[in-house]
């Protein structure tokens, strides 16, 4: 998410927050007591505030509280009895290629906050931050204070309107208390109603110190385990109901509902099952044939290191430059060619019809030699429209009937010489062996 998308959301969070919080108080519960400060109104209202503060302390909390990440130069120990998490391919302990770093037990590569985030739970874009290890517990409270802040609310309000519904004319509320009456039903209820449904989300995660991402992983495995391919696998985070708890918002009970800073380093985490060499997600037995995955040796991947013989640009045929919008080369200069310049000419910009070629590190145009370039300089000026007034003969039905009258005169004469030539040999000719037509 963009930062200033973040931040928008943020304001918007605030904004549902502070609105129905103040503005019950100050135009909906302050003008039914009359405007005059009472014990039964501080017993009313000194509560409500303390909720809407710890609201939106554990809110502030949850937004800039970093929710850790994979300390430099951290590696696994692998000949230690905690237990790590591997990769399915390959048995090796999980690195990101991304960070370039080991990933510790329940960790993930976020791709908003691009790091690695301990105990990733996930990216929350109402806080524009990561959801983890250091900052869950603060969510945790921050969804358990809005569902108790909006109850406490809409009971307060619900109050209001059946006092209003009395027969006392003294209770009747104004057309400005009737407004905010309305406003602040319109903005609770549906609060109450979305965050109510991921809050018990989230607090059935916590009984089962499970994360939304390995809740996804749960939820694979139970669907393997019922199509009979995998058996029953204890998830190995699961330490009980009040250990559970405890992992999350410490050990005394107490202080569940304060913001506490969270046991562990989230590097390594109390596992519940007896083998250290656990593995979790299970793996589908449908990929128990798949080679792990290995990179080769050679940069080239046809027929064990050779290139493919059928191996072909995409875009190696003949096209001009013009095809494609290049935003670091101008497309359409004018060819600067002059029969009388001797300087070397670069292809690279020019907008003919020469072969491109888009390669790794930008487009590729083939050399063409200077004689070629001339014969296109030529052709270039003739085609110029307007620059050169060639003479076109206009034909005319006149024209065409004089030249067919020409070419039938000279068709005649040729006759006339064969047949002469003939007489000359065999002798003289008589006037009855010329045609008529002749004479």
């Amino acid at each position: 998410m963009h930062p200033i998308l973040g931040r928008i959301a943020i304001c918007f969070v605030l904004f549902l927050i502070l609105f129905p919080a103040l503005s019950c108080q100050i135009y909906i519960i302050w003008p039914w007591y009359g405007r005059e400060l009472s014990v039964e109104l501080i017993t009313l209202l000194l509560p409500f505030n303390v909720l809407a503060v710890s609201l939106l302390w554990n809110y502030y909390l949850c937004i800039f509280t970093d929710p850790g990440e994979v300390p430099d130069g951290w590696k696994p120990d692998t000949q230690s009895n905690e237990g790590y998490e591997v990769k399915r391919l390959t048995g090796c302990p999980r690195f990101c290629r991304t960070c370039e770093k080991f990933k510790p037990p329940r960790s993930h590569h976020c791709r908003q906050c691009n790091r690695c985030v301990l105990r990733m739970d996930h990216h929350c874009p109402w806080t524009n931050n990561c959801i983890g290890h250091f900052n869950y517990g603060h969510f945790i409270r921050f969804l358990f204070y809005v569902d108790v802040t909006c109850s406490y609310h809409l009971a307060m309000v619900s109050y209001r309107v059946m006092a209003a519904s009395g027969r006392r004319y003294y209770d009747e509320p104004t057309g400005a208390e009737l407004i905010f009456i309305i406003l602040n039903y319109v903005f609770v209820i549906p609060v109450i109603l979305v965050v109510g449904a991921f809050s018990l989300y989230h607090f059935n995660s916590l009984l089962g110190n499970t994360t939304t991402i390995e809740g996804w992983e749960k939820d694979k495995a139970a669907m393997l385990r019922r199509h009979g391919k995998i058996e029953e696998v204890k998830f190995p985070y699961n330490l009980g109901v009040r250990r559970n708890i405890a992992s999350i918002l410490g050990n005394n009970p107490l202080l569940w509902c304060c913001p506490t800073v969270p046991p562990g380093t989230g590097l390594k985490y109390q596992l519940s099952v007896a083998d250290e060499h656990y593995n979790w997600p299970p793996r589908d037995p449908a990929l128990a044939d798949q080679l792990p995955f290995k990179l080769p040796d050679s940069p080239w991947t046809y027929d064990n290191g050779d290139v493919n013989p059928n191996l072909r640009p995409t875009n190696g045929q003949l096209r001009g430059v013009n095809d494609y919008e290049d935003p670091g080369v101008d497309t359409h200069p004018g060819r600067p060619y002059s029969p009388d310049s001797d300087s070397d000419y670069s292809e690279e910009g020019y907008s003919g019809a020469v072969r491109v070629r888009r390669g790794s590190e930008g487009y590729e145009v083939r050399s063409v030699n200077r004689e070629q370039l001339f014969q296109e300089y030529v052709e270039d000026r003739i085609s110029e429209a307007g620059r050169y007034q060639v003479y076109e003969p206009e034909h005319t039905l006149e024209s065409d009937e004089d030249f067919e009258e020409d070419e039938f005169e000279e068709n005649i004469d040729e006759n006339i010489d064969e047949l002469s030539g003939g007489v000359g040999d065999a002798g003289t000719m008589s006037d009855d062996d010329v045609p008529l037509a002749l004479r």
